[in-house]
C-alpha cells in the first residue's frame, strides 16, 4: 500500500460530453502519490474517457485537473508529465525491443549515453535482458506487454496511464502478469492509473478502486473497503456475488433491523439514518454465510433446504431455499476432503451470518 502523501493527481468537477451526450458528470478524484488506482466499471461508464482527459487527448467541458501541483488546463498531451500504455501495446513491428523502448527518449533528443543507461535499467526491470535485439513478433504476449511498459517507464512519467493492460492476454497468463505489474510498480514508485472492467483484476492489483457508473464515481476506497462496505446496490452487486434483502427498517439500539416482505428479520451491522419504515436494502456476501444441520444462537439464523450444490475445487457453492420466494447463496471453503460434500440436495439445514456481515446499502 502506498504511503499517505499529498495527491499527485487532483480532479475537481470534471465533465465531458460528446455530440450532446454527457459521458462524465462532475468527477472528483484524488489519486495518492505512488499508488495503483483502478477505474472500474462497465462498458460506457466513462472510465476510458476519464483516462483520456488525464492524458490530454480530450479537453474537459468543465472542471480542473492538476498533476503534481500543476494545472493541466490547455496543456497538450506531449507536455504533460504522463505516459499512456494502450491496450494493443502499440509496438512498432519493424523496430527491435531495444529500439521500441528508447523510441520516446530518442524523439525527445536524449543523448545516447542516457538512452543506453535507461535501456539497460528498463530491460532489467522488466526481466527482458538479452532480448533487446528481438522483434515484437518474436515475443510472447506477456513479453510484449513488458516492452510496452518499459517504453513508458523510461520516460519517467509522474503518472502512468494503462488502458485495459491485461485485455490482450490469455486468462492463464493474467495472474502472473498482474504480479509482475505490481512488483514493477513497487520498485519504481510511479503512480499507476488503469482502466479495467475486470473486478478480480482490480481487486488483485489496486491500492484503491474508483467504481464508476454512468459517468460518475460512485465509490472510492481500498479494495477491502469497496468490497466489504459497498455504499450502493450497484457497487455491492458489481464487485462479486452478494445476497440482497429489501424491506423496511426498524430502529434498534446501536444498529438496525430490516424486515423483508416475506417476514425475515435481518439484523444489520450498524445504525443507519432513516425513520422506522424507511425502505432499504441489506447485503450479505455468500462467504459470510455458514451452513449447519442444527440451529445456532446467532442474531441472523434461518431454516431452509439445500436446492443446489456446486463443487468448484477450493470452494463449494450452495443455494438454500428459505421460503417460496427467497433463496440465499452460501460459499463453503473446502478446507478438508469433505467440505460441503457432507450435505446433499434436499437436506434441511440452518444458515447463519453475523450482524457485522449485513451491510445497509443506500440505494
Amino acid at each position: 500500500m502506498a504511503a499517505t502523501q499529498s495527491p499527485i493527481l487532483q480532479i475537481r468537477g470534471l465533465a465531458k460530453s460528446f455530440a450532446g451526450t454527457r459521458v462524465l458528470n462532475g468527477i472528483n478524484l484524488d489519486v495518492p502519490r505512488g499508488s495503483i488506482v483502478s477505474l472500474l466499471g462497465r462498458s460506457g461508464s466513462g472510465k476510458t474517457t476519464l483516462l483520456q482527459l488525464i492524458a490530454g487527448l480530450h479537453e474537459p467541458d468543465t472542471g480542473t485537473l492538476v498533476i503534481d501541483g500543476t494545472d493541466m488546463t490547455g496543456v497538450p498531451p506531449f507536455a504533460r508529465p504522463v505516459n499512456m500504455m494502450f491496450q494493443s501495446y502499440a509496438l512498432f513491428p519493424h523496430l527491435s525491443v531495444a529500439e521500441n523502448i528508447v523510441y520516446g527518449l530518442k524523439a525527445r533528443g536524449a543523448p545516447r549515453i542516457e538512452r543506453d543507461r535507461l535501456l539497460a535499467w528498463a530491460l532489467e526491470l522488466v526481466r527482458l535482458e538479452g532480448l533487446g535485439a528481438r522483434r515484437p513478433e518474436q515475443l510472447s504476449g506477456g513479453q510484449r506487454q513488458r516492452v510496452a511498459l518499459a517504453r513508458c517507464l523510461v520516460m519517467k512519467p509522474a503518472v502512468l496511464l494503462l488502458d485495459e493492460p491485461m485485455a490482450a492476454l490469455d486468462r492463464s497468463l493474467r495472474a502472473d502478469v498482474q504480479k509482475e505489474l505490481t512488483e514493477i510498480q513497487r520498485k519504481v514508485g510511479t503512480t499507476f492509473v488503469l482502466v479495467t472492467h475486470d473486478q478480480d483484476e482490480a481487486m488483485a492489483i489496486s491500492d484503491y478502486i474508483a467504481v464508476m457508473e454512468q459517468g460518475e464515481i460512485v465509490q472510492f476506497g481500498t479494495p477491502r473497503e469497496v468490497y466489504e462496505y459497498p455504499r450502493t446496490t450497484f457497487v455491492a452487486s458489481f464487485l462479486g456475488t452478494i445476497n440482497l434483502f429489501t424491506g423496511s427498517l426498524v430502529a434498534r439500539a446501536g444498529r438496525c433491523q430490516l424486515v423483508t416482505e416475506d417476514g425475515l428479520e435481518i439484523n444489520a451491522n450498524r445504525a443507519t439514518s432513516g425513520a422506522d419504515g424507511t425502505r432499504r436494502t441489506v447485503g450479505v456476501r455468500p462467504e459470510k454465510v455458514s451452513i449447519s444441520r442444527e440451529s445456532t444462537h446467532g442474531a441472523n439464523n434461518f431454516a431452509g433446504t439445500i436446492e443446489q450444490l456446486s463443487y468448484c475445487g477450493n470452494l463449494s457453492h450452495a443455494t438454500i431455499r428459505l421460503s417460496q420466494h427467497r433463496v440465499i447463496e452460501a460459499t463453503v471453503v473446502n478446507s478438508d476432503h469433505t467440505g460441503a460434500s457432507t450435505f446433499e440436495l434436499g437436506d434441511a439445514v440452518h444458515v447463519a451470518f453475523p450482524v457485522e456481515a449485513a451491510v445497509v446499502l443506500s440505494s
